[in-house]
């Protein structure tokens, strides 16, 4: 560009190639239509947005919108704040902004537990502690099956654990510890829900006359 302050001439260019906002003057940093016009061809033009649309609650959402990685360049301030990091969730439909929150917010089982009731995978960023938790994870499982996946393996691996969140969701066994899959009772109780589970059984009991005819119903 010849003028980096010629607000048109910096928004034709940012239109072009979002990275162009870098050789923009500093005044021009700080405009919202240029920076969401440079956030449009790349997320990453965010690192040469001025450090208050940064902080600015509104504007990082309205980034967000265009691109969920957008997160990762909010202020440190939006990231510790629980209430922001929830509008992003419910903005977004999923558990993916949970990623970027501070890890003083992966800790808080209040605030993960409140994710957790929208979308079980935010279970996948919460903190080891919670992973452990036997009511947390039971409560991740109920929202969605697959979030066994994400619990601790001492969880995974627990029969009685295990055993609840089949009786919870026959689809919790395909993500429970392999050795449990060998297990008559277990696969029993996932297969009166769903014949389907049959196939997470192992070898042997997919074999077993029992469980055969248990299957077919």
């Amino acid at each position: 560009m010849k003028d980096n302050k010629d607000r048109n001439e910096v928004l034709g260019a940012v239109k072009k190639d979002g990275l162009a906002l870098g050789d923009a003057d500093e005044s021009l940093r700080k405009d919202k239509e240029i920076v969401l016009a440079a956030v449009r061809m790349t997320y990453t033009a965010l690192e040469y947005a001025d450090e208050s649309l940064l902080k600015d609650r509104e504007f990082v959402l309205a980034t967000v919108r265009i691109n969920d990685y957008a997160l990762e360049y909010a202020d440190e301030s939006l990231l510790k704040d629980g209430k922001f990091i929830m509008a992003v969730v419910d903005q977004e439909h999923n558990a993916s902004p949970v990623e970027y929150a501070d890890k003083s917010l992966l800790k808080d089982r209040e605030f993960i537990m409140g994710v957790i009731e929208k979308n079980g995978f935010a279970l996948e960023f919460a903190d080891e502690s919670l992973r452990k938790d036997r009511e947390f994870v039971m409560a991740a499982i109920k929202q969605d099956s697959d979030a066994l996946e994400f619990a601790d393996e001492s969880l995974r691996k627990d029969r009685e654990f295990v055993m609840a969140a089949v009786k919870e969701n026959w689809l919790a066994l395909g993500r429970a510890d392999e050795s449990l899959l060998s297990d008559k009772e277990i696969v029993m109780a996932a297969i009166k829900q769903d014949s389907c589970a049959l196939e997470y059984a192992s070898e042997e009991l997919q074999n077993d006359p029992e469980i055969k005819k248990l299957a077919k119903g």
